[in-house]
């Protein structure tokens, strides 16, 4: 008898895990959603004068997100850093600004950008 309580227990316990489990799961994408939504638009009003809306650069030097060796293959932290500092490609005559211009851009908002950049622009 203790056994088939413990077998009741150890079922319940793992069915609820799983439960638990892909709610969480289903919250995480809908949340990584969210985020890139938030990166889009955040993308298209301030990135898109240099790098485009087709993420292939609109002036002379400015990266092209869209090559498969171009800087989109920077680490998550690298990208943001160089968001949140300021970053001057190789062969451009202008940097971009700390925060893309936007001072009151937070880490988590420079996140959701290279979300969004990696799910527009990078190469599959």
């Amino acid at each position: 008898e203790f056994r088939r309580v413990l077998f009741r227990s150890r079922s319940s316990f793992l069915i609820a895990s799983l439960v638990a489990g892909s709610f969480a799961y289903s919250g995480g994408a809908a949340a990584q959603a969210d985020s890139v939504e938030a990166g889009e638009k955040l993308y298209n009003s301030t990135c898109v004068a240099c790098h485009g809306a087709d993420g292939k650069g609109k002036l002379p030097g400015v990266p092209d997100f869209t090559k498969s060796d171009g800087r989109l293959t920077k680490s998550d932290d690298v990208l943001v850093t160089n968001i949140m500092e300021g970053f001057k490609s190789p062969g451009s005559s202008m940097a971009m600004p700390a925060k893309g211009g936007i001072s009151s851009l937070t880490k988590e908002q420079a996140e959701a950008m290279v979300l969004y950049m990696r799910q527009a622009f990078a190469s599959n």
